[in-house]
């Protein structure tokens, strides 16, 4: 009886979450080709993405949309090869950013988007739905090397005086367990986030009492000095639904909650002592 031929996934932008979605589908018998600094192929090569476009089985982008201002493509894999895509099963990683501040209420995929500081992601969202793929939004990515646990190695980690921010967040792992349900999944939005919202403080306390760290000091925005895009990211405040992808995909989370989470991470991570100030902290986002 002769083998199977293994199904092909093509992969536009192989970064953190997208490789981990690679090995999860290579894992399975997938052959998997992709675009980025460490993929199969050039992005600009446009013969050979072509030929591999027209024998996949499925397509995954991770690209991001263009930055706003600079004249750039809205979506760099839609502008140069959206005609290539119709017809295609698609998958597309975008961000819960689109649905702008909540208030600190739940979003779901029926809630409004494209009223927050990603209105370029919000539209990008939009043109891969009308394609018809399938389009994961994401809350905070965490995960091996990216984590509250390294910036409270690394003294980047702060405490923000914010008593009702909350956010929701997601384990690399999930993501790819999420899409990996998806390729056989119906087309549509995806909230894929964990079950427990939290604050940002409660995270970073979390990883100081797992690595047995003293706590950073409580800040205002202003004493911390955040960056311009760590202060967006505290001005939205909301919490994120994930029942559809349980129902629709049977999804389930291997760490339902941060502290499941941080701890299989910490196993794997010792700690020491920083040795310098704290830097000006990045956000939780990507």
């Amino acid at each position: 009886m002769p083998a199977a031929i293994p199904k092909r996934l093509f992969i536009f932008g192989l970064g953190y979450t997208a490789r981990v979605i690679a090995d999860r589908a290579s894992a399975r018998g997938w052959e998997v080709i992709s675009t980025g600094s460490e993929g199969t192929l050039s992005f600009e090569d446009e013969g050979n993405v072509r030929l591999a476009l027209a024998d996949a089985d499925h397509v995954l982008s991770s690209v991001p949309p263009g930055k706003e201002g600079r004249g750039e493509p809205l979506d760099p894999v839609l502008e140069r090869y959206g005609d290539a895509l119709k017809g295609l099963a698609l998958s597309y990683l975008s961000s819960t950013g689109v649905y702008g501040d909540t208030g600190g209420a739940w979003a779901d995929e029926s809630a409004p988007v494209g009223t927050g500081r990603r209105t370029a992601r919000a539209e990008a969202d939009g043109e891969w739905l009308k394609l018809g793929a399938r389009v994961y939004r994401l809350p905070g990515i965490y995960g091996p090397g990216r984590s509250a646990l390294d910036r409270v190695l690394e003294g980047r980690a702060h405490r923000i005086a914010l008593p009702p921010q909350v956010f929701s967040r997601v384990h690399v792992a999930d993501i790819a367990s999420g899409v990996i349900a998806g390729l056989e999944g119906p087309a549509g939005a995806y909230n894929l986030a964990d079950d427990l919202p939290c604050s940002q403080n409660s995270l970073v306390e979390e990883a100081c009492r797992l690595l047995r760290q003293p706590l950073p000091p409580m800040q205002s925005v202003e004493e911390a000095r955040l960056s311009a895009m760590a202060r967006g990211f505290y001005a939205e405040n909301r919490r994120i639904a994930n029942g559809k992808a349980k129902r629709v995909l049977g999804w389930r989370l291997r760490f339902p909650t941060y502290r499941e989470g941080l701890r299989a991470l910490s196993a794997t991570t010792s700690p020491t002592v920083a040795s310098a100030a704290p830097a000006i902290a990045s956000s939780d986002q990507r």
